[in-house]
C-alpha cells in the first residue's frame, strides 16, 4: 500500500489552486522563508530538491541559491509550481509521492520538505526516503508539526478543542471548507496575531499568545495557513525528541533545531555510514 492519503492530496491541490501565492507579499515571503532558512547552510549549493513543493513559494527562493532544483509533488499543486516558477530555468517539476522521489539514491546536495511530512500516513518512511537521495554530509531541511511540547498545559488543551474542530471542517466539501477557514482567519488568526503585535510594541514578549508568529504576516497569509490548518484531514504532530529520533534512524546526523517559530524546524546532515 502505497505511503500517501489521496483525500489529503486532492485537497493540497485544491488548496494551492485557490491560493497560489500570486498576493504573496515579497515581505511576507521573505520574514517566513527566514523562519525557515534560518540554519540552512547556502554556500556553495548544487542540486538538490523540494519534497512536497506545493505552489513553489519556498522553491522561488531557493532555487537562484543553487543549480539545479528538483520539485516533487504527487498533488495538482505541481502545476501551479510550474507557473509561479516558469522565470526560473533550473527547475524541474516531477508529479510523484515521497515513495517513488524520481532522483538517484546518494545524488544529491541537498534537500527539504517543510509542513509535509505530517500530512503522511508513514512519516518515518517517507524521511528515510527523501534521505536516500542526499550525497554523504548532504543537508535536509525539516518542519514538522509540534505537539506543543515547549508550551503550558491550557496551550495544550486549546489546541485540542482546535482539533476536534479540523476534524469537523476537513470533512466539509472544499468550498465549505475555504469558507470556514477563511472565517477562522478572520475571528481568530487575525485578532489574536493583532493583539501580539501590540504586546510586541509595547514592549513585552508575545510569545504566550497563540499565533503570535503571525503578528506581522499579512491576512492573505493568515487565510492560506487557516485553510492548512483546519482543512487537512491527515494530521499528526511530533514530540521535538521524537523528531530527532526518527532523523537519526532515518541515516541524519548534527540535528539541530530553531529556536523559534514555527516549531519544529530542524536541519540535518546525511551520515556517511547510513550510504549502502
Amino acid at each position: 500500500m502505497k505511503n500517501i492519503d489521496h483525500a489529503t492530496v486532492e485537497g493540497f491541490g485544491r488548496e494551492w489552486d485557490s491560493f497560489d501565492q500570486s498576493a504573496l507579499s515579497d515581505a511576507d515571503a521573505q520574514s517566513m522563508f527566514g523562519d525557515y532558512f534560518s540554519m540552512f547552510d547556502f554556500t556553495d549549493l548544487g542540486e538538490g530538491f523540494d519534497l512536497g513543493c506545493g505552489s513553489g513559494r519556498w522553491a522561488k527562493l531557493v532555487a537562484p541559491r543553487c543549480r539545479t532544483l528538483h520539485c516533487i509533488d504527487p498533488s495538482d499543486a505541481i502545476e501551479v509550481a510550474r507557473r509561479n516558477l516558469s522565470d526560473c530555468p533550473n527547475v524541474t517539476f516531477h508529479r510523484a509521492s515521497a515513495d517513488d522521489i524520481p532522483l538517484a539514491d546518494g545524488s544529491q546536495n541537498f534537500g527539504y520538505s517543510l509542513g509535509v511530512l505530517h500530512h503522511i500516513p508513514d512519516p518515518e518512511v517517507a524521511l528515510r526516503n527523501a534521505v536516500a537521495k542526499l550525497k554523504p554530509g548532504g543537508q535536509f531541511l525539516l518542519y514538522i508539526y509540534y505537539r506543543f511540547d515547549n508550551r503550558p498545559l491550557w496551550f495544550r488543551l486549546l489546541w485540542r478543542g482546535s482539533d476536534i474542530g479540523r476534524r469537523v471542517v476537513s470533512n466539509l466539501p472544499f468550498s465549505a471548507r475555504k469558507g470556514v477557514a477563511g472565517a477562522i482567519a478572520a475571528t481568530t488568526y487575525w485578532p489574536l496575531a493583532r493583539v501580539a503585535r501590540l504586546v510586541e510594541k509595547s514592549g513585552r514578549d508575545p510569545s504566550s499568545i497563540p499565533l503570535n508568529w503571525y503578528r506581522n504576516l499579512s491576512f492573505y497569509t493568515m487565510r492560506t495557513d487557516a485553510l492548512d490548518r483546519f482543512g487537512t484531514r491527515l494530521e499528526q504532530r511530533f514530540t521535538r525528541a521524537e523528531i530527532q529520533a526518527m532523523m537519526e534512524r532515518c541515516g541524519l546526523e548534527n540535528i539541530r533545531f530553531s529556536d523559534r517559530a514555527p516549531y519544529w524546524v530542524a536541519l540535518g546532515t546525511r551520515c556517511a555510514s547510513s550510504v549502502a
